[in-house]
């Protein structure tokens, strides 16, 4: 069976133990836990392609991406980059940080993802999606779940397909 590494970053308190819980566990918890160096986790995910082993890692977020461990980047097939959509100060540095994450690893696919969406309107989310400098793959909320396995089950199909 085919096995990928993925990390998920960006920022502290974007949500990124929350979108890892829900898609793993399918839980959310309300309040917040700081994250210690990384969390991983396994889920099997059936794609049109073929089934995928995702190893999920959840490292902890830092302002500047440089701050984390290279070696947590290494065979990693594909990053999801998170922000939170109510704080600017959460990408306000996303070109950046995404372009040191493809200096360390340039095979790796990327995804820009805008987490706690239901903190925002769709006339917000369409205005923030013409700020941010870069294309947004997908608005996600961990906290209703919405569009959660979406981000992992497509992210699975482009990485087995």
């Amino acid at each position: 069976m085919l096995s990928k590494k993925v990390i998920l970053t960006g920022s502290f308190g974007v949500g990124k133990t929350s979108l890892f819980e829900r898609f793993i566990n399918n839980k959310f918890e309300d309040k917040y836990l700081t994250t210690i160096g990384v969390k991983v986790g396994k889920k099997l995910v059936n794609t049109p392609n073929g089934d995928l082993s995702m190893m999920i890692w959840d490292i902890a977020g830092e302002v500047a991406q440089n701050k984390v461990p290279t070696s947590y980047f290494l065979g990693t097939s594909g990053i999801i980059y998170v922000f939170d959509v109510s704080r600017p100060s959460t990408y306000g540095n996303i070109a950046q940080d995404l372009a040191y994450l493809k200096s360390i690893n340039k095979l790796t696919t990327i995804k820009i993802v805008g987490n706690k969406k239901d903190l925002a309107t769709e006339a917000e989310l369409k205005a923030l999606q013409e700020e941010i400098p870069l294309p947004v793959d997908l608005f996600t909320s961990a906290k209703t779940g919405e569009n959660v396995e979406k981000l992992f089950l497509d992210f699975a199909t482009e990485m087995v397909g």
